[in-house]
């Protein structure tokens, strides 16, 4: 699957695609090592996943060539659970020490395909709204590279470092 768009409906859409694309057991967002890192990414993009509240290191070898995709912090569900969920979001991405300026996606349409008992979604195709704070960094140059992400709203905390290999 290609996803074609940068666009943050498209990209969002994507995303949340692929952390639905997966059941408990072998879901990147529940990955607790990069063991799933690779499953079900679009032949264009390559997307990080924070936690459903944990933290975590995960090593993760990706090819050349991949725009990489990673929400600091982000949400779907119903526009004004979005529009909650945003009013007190913060986060932070590091790319091999350097922090990235994260754009701030307000609510906005997307459409989620889940598989059945993914702890991301629910199952089928699935409207929603989804915001948050998102990262899209261009193809990363071949060898080692450490994302760390950290994000925050209201209560929920999520914290994840990523050890990339990136394929020459």
């Amino acid at each position: 699957m290609a996803v074609g768009s940068n666009e943050p409906a498209d990209v969002q859409s994507a995303w949340w695609s692929w952390a639905a694309g997966s059941p408990s057991g072998r879901n990147p967002v529940e990955d607790t090592t990069g063991e799933f890192c690779a499953v079900d990414q679009p032949s264009d993009l390559w997307s990080l996943a924070g936690t459903f509240g944990e933290s975590v290191t995960r090593n993760c070898d990706i090819p050349a060539g991949r725009t990489l995709v990673a929400p600091a912090v982000n949400q779907r569900g119903p526009e004004e659970d979005c529009e909650a969920f945003k009013e007190t979001a913060t986060g932070t991405l590091t790319l091999d020490g350097k922090e990235v300026t994260l754009k701030r996606w307000s609510p906005m349409p997307i459409t989620i395909t889940g598989v059945p008992g993914n702890p991301a979604s629910d199952e089928g195709s699935v409207r929603a709204y989804g915001c948050g704070l998102w990262s899209v960094l261009p193809p990363l140059p071949p060898g080692p590279h450490k994302v760390e992400i950290r994000g925050t709203s209201g209560d929920f905390h999520t914290s994840a470092t990523y050890n990339l290999t990136v394929a020459p």
